[in-house]
């Protein structure tokens, strides 16, 4: 069951353009596929986009000759990724609505499984190991999964970056991360700035569930660094070189809005597979 809170967000349709700024390139979006393109094995390999959203990365690898199956619960977001497939002539993408927990996906099929989005909307642990084990089962001995958490501090600097503090309302939720990481809107689509339901990982919580999940080899990388909280599409280069000089800085991981885990998958067969 998908929570109704999430689906009333993104139903309102603003995910296609939050990874841009006036058309250009976000630095969650540069950096993420920075990162994607150092830890992804080469083209033509088989990539499956669970929580794919609108395709933005999608299109982008299939693009550069990768297999792409999208995966997402959200039946616009699937329906956006389909058409950006058509009009940018991608015959190797693919979307269809689908459940992270419960992948209809065959056995070590894949080469490679991203989870930009899904564990940070399943904000049990139980259901983000779910999520994580089926990318396990899903993917090839050896093949690499690349997830997505939001810092548990990042509602907080984000507050300071927008200098929301000050309203009651925002604070409240910011307390509310702050301590145990549950992050909830109460004022929904009337506030979509504030998000919707989700949990925000410590470092040490993300790495913990890919190795829980039965991942080898799992390392942490701060997507933007500190940098996203003075973003600006002019000063790209400076940001680019601030977010990569402390992309392991394990004292500075959590000023990032976004943490990559990046793993391996075991050589050994994993739960559930045949």
């Amino acid at each position: 069951m998908f929570d109704v809170d999430i689906a009333s967000h993104y139903a309102l349709g603003l995910e296609g353009d939050r990874l841009f700024i006036d058309g250009r390139p976000r630095l969650e979006l540069v950096r993420t596929m920075e990162l994607l393109e150092r830890f992804l094995p080469p083209p033509p390999a088989r990539i499956v986009d669970v929580g794919g959203g609108t395709g933005v990365y999608a299109a982008l690898l299939a693009a550069r000759g990768y297999e792409v199956r999208l995966i997402d619960p959200i039946e616009l977001h699937v329906a956006e990724a389909t058409r950006a497939a058509h009009e940018g002539g991608l015959a190797n993408m693919s979307a269809r609505l689908g459940d992270a927990r419960q992948l209809d996906e065959p056995d070590r099929d894949a080469d490679a499984v991203l989870l930009l989005g899904p564990l940070y909307h399943l904000t049990e642990r139980a259901d983000r190991l779910r999520a994580l084990t089926e990318a396990t089962r899903v993917l090839r001995a050896g093949g690499v999964m690349c997830a997505v958490g939001i810092s548990r501090f990042a509602s907080l600097l984000d507050g300071l970056k927008r200098r929301a503090l000050s309203d009651p309302e925002f604070r409240a939720i910011v307390e509310r991360d702050l301590f145990d990481g549950q992050h909830r809107n109460p004022m929904g689509e009337e506030r979509p700035e504030h998000f919707t339901t989700a949990f925000f990982h410590r470092p040490e919580e993300l790495e913990r569930e890919a190795r829980d999940a039965g991942f080898e080899h799992v390392e942490l990388f701060a997507i933007e660094g500190p940098g996203w909280m003075v973003e600006n599409v002019d000063d790209c280069d400076n940001q680019l070189f601030a977010a990569r000089a402390v992309e392991s800085e394990r004292t500075l991981m959590s000023a990032s809005s976004h943490i990559m885990v990046v793993g391996r998958a075991s050589q050994a067969t994993p739960p559930g597979a045949q």
